[in-house]
């Protein structure tokens, strides 16, 4: 009977023990919900905390360089002050800049402002990529769209595309086009597809250094945007023959689309947006969703896309994340059927 007694005894003391320790962890794990709720805000309001670094695919005067660079001082300025640094990693088609902010610390410290080369055109280009475009990042906003010229050598005998495309066909597979993104690229395919023509591609770590090598006549035409392209053609260094929109260019109004030029229904455009890397607060990328947004309509920012005949096109991170898949599927149609081979 004692033993009995005893028995139940320690039973009883046993359960009284874990019912005490599993309270215990219950209030406990309360607690830490309680204080991730009250922490969740403070993050936010302490964001940011040291220097923004802007992560550009390109080389400095690219179009994507001068776009970071507007944006940078009204974004400054916008996070209180915080120094914005813009920080050129060119060069493997966009994947030195990708890869660097996709293995950053989730912290919205360090952000990717690039392309639909990177975000769209990559993943069908090459086999294998060292970072996944849609799981690698958090989407902040689209900032900005654009369209590129057809350019050429100011003392090559091309006059227009119709005598480009002549000359292509005289020549097939002798003439070299030079590009300095996917964009620039893929503008140069279609192209060639759609007008039944051969060209020899050129592959440069960006636009500025691929009109370098167009100056000197080593390259015979190219694709590039209108912000690092148009200069250069006012200048007289180089000589436009067409717009790859649907519309005529501001800039040039007497300069053809290349639709009107003879290539029927072509057009071709890109886009710039910014990311954080994956795992990066949600309040956090709502502040830098906010602030990007705000930038983009300060006046000096609009009056530099203005200039340089881009427009604003600003969205919610749910909103960046459907358009870039439905660009990637634009893309790849496009790549498909250009017949491009993935690297």
């Amino acid at each position: 009977m004692k033993k009995r007694i005893t028995s139940t005894i320690n039973t009883n003391t046993a359960w009284c023990v874990d019912h005490a320790r599993r309270k215990s962890h219950g209030a406990l794990a309360g607690i830490a919900l309680a204080l991730l709720a009250l922490t969740s805000p403070v993050h936010a309001q302490n964001y940011p905390s040291k220097p923004v670094s802007i992560v550009v695919p390109f080389g400095p005067g690219s179009g994507t360089d001068q776009v970071a660079r507007a944006f940078s001082q009204a974004l400054s300025d916008e996070l209180s002050g915080t120094p914005v640094v813009i920080d050129n990693k060119p060069g493997a088609n966009g994947f030195l800049a990708a890869q660097a902010v996709a293995r950053a610390p989730a912290d919205g410290h360090t952000l990717l402002l690039t392309t639909n080369t990177t975000q769209a055109a990559n993943q069908h280009l090459f086999k294998k990529l060292p970072y996944d475009p849609v799981a690698d990042f958090a989407p902040i906003t689209l900032l900005s769209k654009g369209a590129m010229l057809l350019i050429v050598p100011a003392g090559s005998p091309i006059q227009s595309v119709s005598g480009l495309i002549a000359l292509a066909k005289k020549q097939p597979g002798k003439l070299a086009f030079a590009s300095g993104s996917s964009s620039s690229r893929i503008a140069g395919e279609l192209f060639l597809q759609m007008s039944g023509t051969q060209s020899l591609h050129v592959p440069y770590k960006s636009n500025p250094l691929a009109m370098t090598d167009l100056m000197g006549e080593r390259v015979q035409f190219m694709f590039a945007d209108t912000l690092s392209a148009l200069p250069l053609v006012q200048s007289g260094k180089l000589r436009a023959l067409g717009y790859t929109d649907s519309q005529r260019f501001a800039g040039l109004p007497d300069l053809p689309t290349i639709a009107e030029a003879g290539v029927k229904n072509y057009e071709m455009g890109y886009w710039l947006a910014v990311y954080a890397p994956h795992g990066t607060r949600p309040e956090v990328v709502k502040r830098l969703n906010d602030a990007f947004v705000k930038v983009a309509q300060t006046e000096s920012v609009k009056k530099f896309l203005a200039r340089s005949h881009m427009t604003v096109a600003t969205s919610s991170p749910e909103g960046l994340a459907k358009f870039q898949q439905a660009e990637a599927d634009k893309w790849g149609r496009i790549i498909k059927t250009a017949g491009i081979e993935q690297e």
